[in-house]
């Protein structure tokens, strides 16, 4: 439940709906998007809120302003890490897609200008990014005394190699969108302004394939990187076997044949 007495200075998550895209947008531009606490609280509420509509097919990720996120705002939030306690809500579907209810849908992210710690974690939990030229990216935790720990320690390795990654994670510096482009870690890199429309084109592109087909992809995808390729490999044959009995299969191939655009309903 989201607490309405609120400070407006602290921040929120605003989401809407465009056709099958669901939209999250971090606005807090006047602390460069920094999170508050009733921010954490509102970001897993709508990723569950996209994870539970059944109309939405692709999510967007973006943010108000000039830039992404400067990360968590360490004063209202340090006493988590003191406690031991999860940045999100439980029961919430994760953000960062680590822990707990894992988020099955796919997720676009449009970033911007500054993109700071738990910026860089929630663009890197994402399934694909789309960078504006002049981002800024900096994992600045070891800076602070702290670790990273919303996955960048995972998936910047896994994507950049362990030498790039701790390249980064051990010295805070920061690095452009070339850098982060050429480690792997966005998809796209556009003119600053074009980041925002290039990743709805890309969202509304997932949206009309076959949902459980590309549910389907995303799982086995994940399972190679988190539980290694022989697991993934190993349910191929079975997950192709369901899919291929689906009506969404059976209209995959009468598109094919009468040349026309498939129409995909989730069956």
């Amino acid at each position: 439940m989201i607490n309405t007495d609120r400070d407006p200075n602290d921040g929120r998550i605003t989401t809407r709906k465009e056709g099958a895209i669901f939209i999250i947008t971090i606005d807090r531009p006047a602390k460069l998007n920094g999170f508050s606490a009733i921010m954490l609280d509102e970001l897993g509420f709508a990723f569950t809120t996209m994870e539970s509509d059944p109309e939405v097919r692709c999510g967007l990720l973006c943010a108000e302003g000039k830039n992404f996120s400067a990360g968590l705002e360490l004063s209202a939030v340090s006493h988590y890490f003191a406690e031991g306690r999860p940045l999100f809500p439980k029961d919430d579907v994760d953000p960062v897609n680590l822990r707990g209810r894992l988020r099955s849908k796919p997720l676009v992210a449009a970033v911007k200008g500054i993109c700071f710690t738990i910026g860089i974690e929630l663009m890197l939990a994402a399934d694909v990014v789309v960078a504006a030229s002049d981002c800024r990216f900096a994992q600045l935790e070891v800076k602070r005394g702290i670790m990273a720990n919303c996955g960048a320690t995972v998936r910047i390795v896994e994507r950049a190699g362990l030498g790039n990654a701790l390249r980064y994670l051990l010295t805070g510096d920061e690095f452009g969108a070339d850098t982060a482009l050429r480690l792997g870690l966005v998809q796209e890199v556009v003119q600053p302004g074009n980041e925002w429309s290039r990743a709805l084109k890309l969202a509304e592109q997932i949206a009309t394939q076959a949902p459980l087909a590309v549910a389907a992809t995303l799982s086995n995808a994940r399972k190679a990187v988190f539980e290694g390729p022989e697991f993934a490999i190993a349910e191929l044959d079975a997950v192709q076997q369901r899919l291929i009995g689906t009506s969404d299969a059976a209209e995959g191939v009468r598109s094919f044949v009468e040349r026309r655009p498939a129409r995909y309903t989730g069956h």
